[in-house]
């Protein structure tokens, strides 16, 4: 099995090149996803944000106020520290119990773990491989304020909490820039796979270790 970190910064059309990974035929792990999943209402991760932030954080129906926790957290350090403590090893858990499952079901298959902030978390030394989705700062605001429909300090504030993109990129094997057409993105995509499907199979081929 092959694990590969995929990450890039907001704006950058990581969601879009995850699932053509997905279409390519690597198995995806979106820890966005795992994200929601470990703070739905009740779960330990929301008692414990709750307990933490208060009611203010909370939608009527009972689910995280996703805006109200943002601003909460990205225009404070401490706060999100706090949050990433009681997310983050809940979201590992199912991280770990995913990939059991598709090592059952599929030993010598590419894994690409879809995760934002994988540099922050200095995670990228955990993987056998580092995709980083790249577009300049400068067309993350401008995509993030028109299909998120954030305003630009909004963006700004997030962008300046993370490691600057082109940082990412000295830390990165794969760099796959995607700020020209999806067909160009996809080719690269293409290459991409290829590659770490030879690593795949030189892999299974190399003696165990002593």
């Amino acid at each position: 099995m092959l694990i590969v970190g995929l990450t890039g910064g907001i704006g950058s059309g990581k969601s879009t090149v995850a699932r053509m990974f997905k279409d390519e035929g690597a198995y995806v792990i979106d820890f966005d996803y795992l994200a929601c999943l470990v703070v739905e209402p009740d779960k330990p991760a929301w008692r414990d944000i709750i307990d933490y932030f208060g009611p203010g954080v909370l939608s009527p129906d009972r689910t995280l106020n996703r805006s109200a926790l943002a601003e909460i957290v990205f225009s404070d350090e401490k706060s999100r520290k706090a949050l990433e403590g009681f997310t983050h090893p809940r979201i590992f858990q199912e991280r770990d119990a995913l990939i059991n499952a598709i090592k059952r079901k599929d030993p010598s298959s590419i894994v690409i773990m879809d995760i934002p902030l994988l540099f922050e978390l200095s995670l990228h030394k955990r993987f056998d491989k580092v995709i980083l989705v790249y577009v300049p700062r400068v067309v993350q605001i401008k995509r993030a304020t028109k299909r998120q429909g954030l305003a630009k300090e909004e963006v700004e504030k997030r962008l300046n909490a993370q490691i600057p993109i082109d940082e990412k990129r000295s830390l990165s094997d794969y760099i796959i820039d995607n700020k020209g057409s999806i067909n160009e993105t996809r080719d690269q995509v293409r290459k991409v796979i290829h590659g770490l499907g030879k690593l795949a199979k030189m892999k299974e081929v190399e003696p165990n270790c002593c």
